[in-house]
């Protein structure tokens, strides 16, 4: 059992998950250790593991963390005042993600190791939050697209959910990657998260329309 009074359990938790997020932004998946995330807490690395056991439960937290932040935006569009048309709507979704970058680049990643190396409690949790995003998302389209029958909105889900994985690698190009397409003589245009996403929406909200 941890020690300490919930304020100190709470802040040194997300201390782990903030060294974690800080090492994100210039390591990989593969080069951080509890090692290295050991190196930017404050506190002893023995400490992290009283909270988490392995890396991929410190990853798997910062994934719950960012769905989280997206839901936030998602109760947003959801609570408009006026009704968005499905373009209105596609861009207040595309918006949304388009300030989550750390999320679409955690969906990149092998998420079956993430989940597999993970405690059966912190896994639930992750899922909860993830389980909102699914939520919020019926909850907008059957309040803003009101015409959209059950199955119309199933279908957006399984379309657009999947649809999330491939973004950050479509649209976060290293200089390398950009030389080997051009040598390789793939003719290929790079877009924004915004403009992906955006394009993608219109396309299924607009079918939803012609088959009303």
């Amino acid at each position: 059992m941890i020690k300490g009074t919930p304020e100190l359990i709470a802040e040194r938790r997300e201390a782990i998950i903030n060294a974690c997020e800080q090492l994100y932004q210039t390591m990989s998946f593969r080069e951080i250790t509890l090692k290295e995330i050991g190196t930017v807490v404050p506190f002893s690395r023995p400490t992290i593991y009283n909270y988490f056991q392995t890396k991929e439960e410190i990853f798997l937290a910062l994934f719950e963390r960012e769905y989280d932040r997206w839901n936030v935006d998602l109760e947003i569009i959801l609570n408009s005042g006026t009704t968005l048309d499905a373009d209105a709507l596609a861009d207040a979704l595309a918006g949304s993600l388009a300030r989550r970058l750390q999320l679409l680049k955690l969906l990149s990643m092998n998420n079956y190791d993430m989940e597999a190396n993970s405690r059966q409690e912190l896994l639930t949790s992750f899922k909860t939050s993830y389980g909102r995003s699914m939520r919020l998302v019926r909850e907008i389209l059957k309040k803003h697209r009101p015409s959209m029958k059950d199955e119309d909105v199933d279908g957006f889900l399984y379309l657009f959910f999947p649809f999330m994985f491939g973004i950050y690698p479509y649209t976060a190009v290293t200089e390398k990657q950009r030389d080997a397409m051009c040598e390789a003589g793939v003719d290929y245009r790079y877009q924004s998260v915004y403009e992906l996403t955006y394009n993608c929406l219109t396309r299924l909200l607009g079918r939803e329309e012609k088959e009303n």
